[in-house]
């Protein structure tokens, strides 16, 4: 078949997938296995071919990475259940002070938070934002907003363990330790200038409370001394989960030895060191950044090398999660987090793996070696063209995870072509599926909703401050890709 009957297919091919998932709401993992099946049968494979591919690619990158996200969410369902991120935002507060937590709050988000799956970050998160916001003072909505936005979008793509670095790692062939140190060189200077960025623009009267914000709808949550809320969240669906019976609530008469007893465990985990709580997964991470620097530096020790390997350096980091959930907050909380996890987790490693499944496509359609040609030939530079790509997947679809992954997945075949190191075309597919996060995403509706702000005021501080974020990450990728 012709080079360009293969460029046109897969064209084809995406742009069914943009539309099943747009237009008719098909889901995005039934969307994505039939673009691959059409282009794997448009482009001559034939259907034994076709199958294997689309099997073959899905097996190959639950292999690469499966594990890995299982256990950062199942890690993050347990650090939800035990309050630490209301305590860890609470200490930030105490160290930095309000007018700095935009910076904190963000950062914070966007690189130790990423275990925690998004929805549930951004649901427990966002009341302690619209507190924080009303101590800032002037713009204080605007700010955090932003913050939360740039935060919890810019991590998801370009921090390990966020779902979409590790796809991205795993369909590039990216070490998850050099993806690690080379993801929190860029998302710390990126989410930081963003910010700063979105800050000096409110400040300089781009923001309007009159038209920019309205009135939270729900209660105003009140912080307890364990940080929990009164407003109905996931922590509140995995306390519900421990009744393992399905019964209803008890009457009052009979709940107070049961509300004594949930107070002594809520107690409990206030007074754990949050470094404590936080110990576990932290220590999971340097394990993984630390095995990545005695590759790079041609050092071999075995032992090190093998509890630094990302599979086990995760598992000990749930392990350790696990055993501290369950000293202060006892198994039963434990178990109904990791039951929560588990269902979280479900969605996002088979959209991670159909995500394989159509880069095994396109890789066996020849794909690679024709888009190899014109990316050496372009005079743009190779980054920029990636960037774009990811960017108008984004624009299409809505959803930063499957941008980044469709993107990856078109890419993963050039990689070894165009001369540049793969963990830099990953990074610039996440930059590239953060622009114009937009009316399509369930972040944009969850901001918009919880932070008390109108459909106009979310379009600046989450679609106009997520795509800052995205233009400042590939500005700060391309003069690497000079170096490396």
């Amino acid at each position: 078949m012709s080079e360009t009957a293969i460029v046109i297919n897969t064209a084809v091919a995406i742009l069914a997938v943009v539309v099943m998932i747009v237009r008719f709401k098909f889901n995005p993992v039934v969307s994505l296995v039939v673009g691959s099946a059409y282009l794997g049968l448009a482009v001559g494979l034939g259907v034994e071919k076709t199958i294997e591919a689309i099997t073959t690619g899905f097996g190959d990158i639950m292999a690469e990475v499966g594990l890995l996200i299982a256990f950062g969410v199942l890690m993050g369902a347990i650090l939800q259940q035990t309050g630490a991120i209301q305590r860890l935002v609470e200490t930030l507060l105490r160290w930095f002070g309000a007018k700095r937590m935009p910076y904190a709050m963000s950062l914070t988000i966007a690189t130790a938070l990423q275990s925690i799956f998004l929805d549930v970050l951004l649901v427990i998160s966002a009341p302690l934002a619209r507190n924080l916001a009303k101590r800032i003072g002037k713009n204080g909505t605007a700010r955090m907003a932003a913050a939360m936005a740039i935060g919890l979008e810019c991590g998801i793509v370009l921090t390990v363990p966020g779902v979409g670095a590790l796809a991205l790692a795993g369909l590039l062939g990216v070490p998850l330790g050099k993806m690690l140190l080379f993801g929190l060189c860029l998302v710390i200077p990126t989410v930081a200038i963003a910010v700063a960025i979105m800050s000096f623009l409110f400040n300089h009267g781009w923001w309007d409370p009159a038209r920019d914000e309205q009135p939270f709808l729900g209660d105003e949550p009140t912080l307890g001394s364990d940080g929990s809320e009164g407003t109905h969240d996931s922590a509140t669906d995995a306390t519900d989960a421990t009744e393992s019976d399905g019964s209803a609530p008890a009457a009052p008469a009979s709940s107070g030895a049961t509300a004594t007893t949930v107070k002594a465990k809520h107690d409990t985990a206030t007074q754990a060191p949050l470094l404590l709580l936080f110990g576990p997964m932290l220590a999971s991470l340097v394990l993984i950044a630390a095995g990545a620097i005695l590759d790079a530096a041609e050092i071999e020790i075995p032992a090190v090398k093998f509890i630094s390997s990302p599979v086990i350096a995760l598992l000990i980091g749930l392990i350790g999660t696990s055993f501290v959930g369950r000293r202060v907050q006892g198994g039963k909380a434990v178990e109904a987090a990791i039951a929560t996890g588990f269902k979280e987790s479900g969605q996002i490693l088979i959209l991670t793996g159909v995500g394989g499944s159509l880069a095994a496509t396109i890789k066996a359609a020849g794909l690679g070696d024709i888009l190899g040609e014109y990316f050496t030939a372009s005079t743009a530079a190779p980054l920029l063209v990636v960037w774009v790509i990811a960017a108008a997947l984004h624009v299409a679809v809505g959803s930063v995870t499957i941008s980044a992954i469709t993107s990856a997945g078109i890419l993963a075949p050039v990689a070894p072509i165009i001369g540049l190191d793969p963990v830099l075309i990953a990074l610039a597919a996440g930059a590239g599926s953060l622009f114009a996060v937009h009316v399509t995403s369930n972040t944009f509706w969850l901001l918009q909703s919880l932070m008390g702000q109108s459909t106009r005021g979310a379009l600046k501080t989450v679609t106009v401050g997520v795509s800052v974020a995205s233009v400042v990450a590939i500005l700060l990728l391309l003069p690497a890709s000079l170096l490396f």
